[in-house]
């Protein structure tokens, strides 16, 4: 990244991190209410979940559904991704 802030290129205090199978980066951008996924050979991040309430953690199922635990709202959220 190029330091802490909010563009595209850049995360603020990034927690969680998991790496898909076909080799896609996501992390949970805590600060910036955000959970960002860079494709492989990528620059830039795509955000593909915001609004959301400092997210920490990042998980998949089998069925490639992602939860997210929020810590100011207390609760994990699926998504389907």
């Amino acid at each position: 990244g190029r330091g802490r802030g909010n563009t595209l290129e850049q995360l603020h205090y990034p927690n969680g991190i998991l790496v898909d199978a076909n080799g896609s980066i996501y992390v949970a951008d805590q600060v910036n209410n955000r959970i960002v996924r860079w494709l492989p050979g990528a620059r830039e991040g795509q955000i593909i979940l915001g609004a959301l309430k400092q997210p920490t953690t990042l998980a998949f199922d089998r069925k490639g559904n992602l939860y997210v635990t929020e810590l100011h709202n207390h609760r994990v959220q699926r998504f389907d991704i």
